[in-house]
């Protein structure tokens, strides 16, 4: 059965929306992001759109926007609000959606959960986003373990940046884990070149 895909990552900015959006275009999949923040900077959900080449019946609305590009809770603060995970809810799709979190797993949602209890409440199989370069085994490792212990359906990583063959190699042995993808540095990066990524580095079945 074809299910949705969560999209972590192992830090802010390490190439979530990038991944998300190469998923959306390789696959035909809708687009969702439950908490956007930074939306003064526009959000993730614009850039897939753009990046992607979807217009917005492929993608769901946020179920929280918020200005300040800090983490969930702070941003919610700062906007008099408190996120509360009841209204988060999958939209209702009878499509497989492509769902992209907020920063990485311990990333604060309000003063009792974390972006992984949230993956936890919509329990979709995890795809984790990962930086090729230095320092990347340690927080791919940490960012595995804490998916395992949540029991979560981990369906690999995906390495993004300049390939490190070495590094790719350390997180699939210490991580017991499969790299499921590569996303190298792209000149341009629209549908086209996402599509002939996801043909050329990704294990297609691993992301059915």
């Amino acid at each position: 059965m074809t299910r949705d895909l969560f999209i972590t990552g192992t830090d802010t900015a390490v190439g979530k929306t990038v991944l998300s959006a190469l998923l959306v275009a390789a696959l035909e999949r809708k687009y969702w992001k439950p908490v956007q923040t930074g939306a003064t900077e526009g959000t993730d959900r614009e850039t897939v759109m753009m990046l992607a080449g979807v217009d917005p019946k492929q993608t769901f609305p946020e179920s929280y926007v918020f200005d300040a590009p800090v983490s969930p809770h702070l941003a919610a603060s700062l906007q008099g609000a408190v996120i509360d995970l009841r209204r988060i809810r999958r939209p209702e799709s009878s499509d497989p959606l492509v769902i992209e979190g907020a920063g990485g797993l311990m990333v604060p949602i309000n003063d009792e959960s974390l972006m992984i209890d949230l993956m936890r409440q919509l329990d979709a199989p995890v795809v984790v986003a990962a930086r090729t370069a230095l320092g990347t085994i340690n927080h791919t490792l940490l960012t595995v373990n804490a998916i395992r212990d949540a029991r979560l359906d981990l369906r690999g990583v995906v390495m993004i940046g300049k390939e490190d063959a070495e590094n790719r190699r350390a997180v699939e042995r210490y991580g017991n884990v499969p790299v499921v993808g590569f996303i190298p540095w792209l000149e341009t990066i629209d549908r086209a070149a996402l599509r002939s990524v996801f043909q050329r580095h990704f294990d297609h079945h691993a992301l059915q």
